[in-house]
């Protein structure tokens, strides 16, 4: 038996029993950290692993540095790059998860890779080497669950979770079949394109919890660019988990020494901790009353604005424009004038949204 295979006696996996447990006895959701396994090099890379278990993370999501990740912000892909060059590879991660929770029993480990390394190291060896150390199961942002076949089958037989991901776009049809294929929880992606944190949270992201919940999902965790407690606090109102990535090794990629690096993802991962624990007033309504109460509140006005608000981050606005390029949602002209307006005017926007609607208004003007 693997190493805390024990607590998964229900059927519905790991990371689904350890969400019923704290929906039930502790009345909030769970808190999901994600770190890049390697950077800088291993060893501090379990040094920082370790940090975020002892500071309070639920479950950590423990990501394979990959050659083109297309799906991660800029700050992920740079910690990745550095893992890379530093020599961390696909074997190094057994061992890894089996240090972390021989550190950590009580933290599941989700293991987040796209799918080419799994395929190349042999799904079913993959499995069976992930479960001997102790591991959960996969996050797959890549993988379509109509495609999935041979992970399900190796999943099954070596008890592993598999959280597939939606979107917002994605139509009830696509919600129902990742709700049937997942175990353990389905990760809801709220803001469309690359991860990073977010000035303001994804206008459907409530929504899509709400459908994917209505399609069969019985947990459904979060990630859209949280960066704060009281962003985690309200996204953990109607989530059952709040996951974070870009605001944890933001830190890590910092100038200062290494161990006070630590001390910053630690304290960073505190107030995340703080913002999930005091989630739950009204998290398990029934949902129908929970959408009642959610319109109710919009129709109070603009003093009853979301919490999600934060000063402007350029960088995440530059993320945002990115995603708005390869949709096709913008033109030539204003994209060029996006970043003319960025450069010009640091920190001073808080979304991408409002800089667009300037830049547009402009356009249309013209």
């Amino acid at each position: 038996m693997a190493i805390g295979r024990e607590s998964a006696d229900s059927g519905e996996g790991r990371t689904a029993a350890l969400l019923s447990r704290l929906r039930e006895q502790e009345e909030r959701p769970a808190l999901v950290g994600y770190l890049p396994l390697g950077f800088p090099d291993l060893e501090r890379s379990m040094e920082a692993l370790f940090t975020l278990a002892d500071s309070g993370v639920d479950i950590i999501e423990l990501g394979i540095p990959y050659t083109a990740p297309v799906m991660d912000g800029i700050v992920i892909q740079q910690a990745s790059q550095v893992a890379l060059e530093a020599g961390t590879r696909v074997g190094h991660l057994f061992e890894a998860v089996r240090r972390l929770r021989e550190h950590a029993p009580e933290v599941e480990v989700l293991v987040m890779t796209y799918w080419d390394p799994v395929a190349t190291y042999g799904v079913d060896a993959f499995a069976r080497d992930l479960d001997a150390a102790g591991g959960a199961g996969l996050i797959t942002p890549d993988l379509d669950p109509g495609e999935a076949r041979e992970w399900v089958a190796a999943s099954d037989r070596h008890g592993l979770d598999r959280v597939f991901l939606v979107a917002p776009s994605a139509r009830r049809g696509q919600l129902a079949a990742t709700a049937r294929a997942s175990r353990g929880f389905v990760y809801a992606a709220s803001t469309m394109g690359v991860t990073g944190t977010r000035a303001t949270v994804g206008e459907r992201a409530e929504m899509l919890v709400r459908d994917t919940r209505a399609a069969g999902a019985t947990h459904v965790c979060v990630g859209l660019g949280v960066s704060t407690g009281d962003q985690a606090a309200e996204v953990g109102r109607w989530a059952d988990g709040v996951i974070v990535g870009s605001v944890l090794v933001r830190p890590l990629l910092e100038d200062a020494p290494w161990a006070r690096r630590l001390e910053n993802l630690s304290d960073i991962t505190r107030e995340l901790v703080s913002g999930v624990r005091r989630a739950r007033s009204t998290v398990w309504a029934d949902p129908v009353t929970m959408l009642e109460e959610s319109a109710h509140t919009s129709a109070k006005g603009p003093e009853m604005a979301s919490t999600l608000s934060l000063p402007g981050d350029d960088e995440e606005i530059r993320n945002s424009l990115e995603v708005a390029i390869r949709a096709r949602e913008i033109s030539d002209p204003e994209v060029d004038m996006v970043l003319r307006l960025l450069e010009e005017n640091p920190g001073r926007f808080r979304s991408y949204q409002e800089v667009y609607a300037k830049v547009h208004a402009a356009t249309i003007s013209d």
